[in-house]
């Protein structure tokens, strides 16, 4: 039985292929993986993360992205949409992008999980993720219960602190706190 021949891209051509395409791809080794749609609650757990940071950063020299824009881990190659990124100062454009739409070094990233991506988000994309010079914290939201994982960059490496209902998720990198239950909140809930 003779094996499927795989396309392996440049990241231009991974470029020209996203702008293209309806669906998102990750990117990685010459490779591309379609990502994933969120379910309802996904899409707004993380409006929820970025409402909550634009009101914390307001006036403040650091802007809060939404999951359009893309990241890349100079150093492992990985070009992917985070959930949300904010970067504090100019953005840094990957000089490998001619379309200038990815951007090199956020200050804090944050994944919402979901049932089919959750390891690899806590597993091998943290791993690229740390890989950032300029990231200082990832946020990882669970799915399935109200808890906030924070990765925190430290002088000797990350640690990691959790958080949850009740409880307020200290960010340092961008000196602000957002509530557990604020990150979940759901005013249809309430109906």
């Amino acid at each position: 039985m003779s094996q499927a021949a795989r396309q392996l891209f440049t990241f231009d051509d991974y470029v020209l292929l996203e702008e293209m395409s309806t669906v998102r791809h990750e990117f990685l080794n010459g490779e591309v993986w379609a990502m994933a749609g969120g379910s309802p609650d996904h899409a707004a757990i993380a409006a929820n993360v970025i409402r909550l940071l634009g009101n914390a950063l307001s006036g403040r020299p650091c802007r809060v992205h939404t999951s359009d824009l893309r990241v890349r881990v100079a150093r492992t190659g990985l070009g992917t949409y985070p959930d949300a990124t904010v970067i504090c100062g100019r953005v840094e454009i990957d000089p490998e992008d001619g379309k200038r739409q990815t951007a090199l070094n956020p200050t804090l990233l944050v994944e919402v999980l979901s049932p089919s991506t959750e390891s690899y988000d806590r597993g091998e994309k943290l791993g690229h993720y740390k890989q950032i010079d300029s990231l200082r914290e990832v946020m990882l939201v669970a799915h399935d219960e109200r808890r906030v994982d924070l990765w925190r960059r430290t002088g000797r490496g990350w640690t990691q602190l959790s958080y949850r209902e009740d409880e307020s998720v200290r960010l340092d990198s961008l000196d602000c706190t957002l509530s557990v239950d604020d990150i979940y909140f759901d005013p249809l809930a309430m109906i």
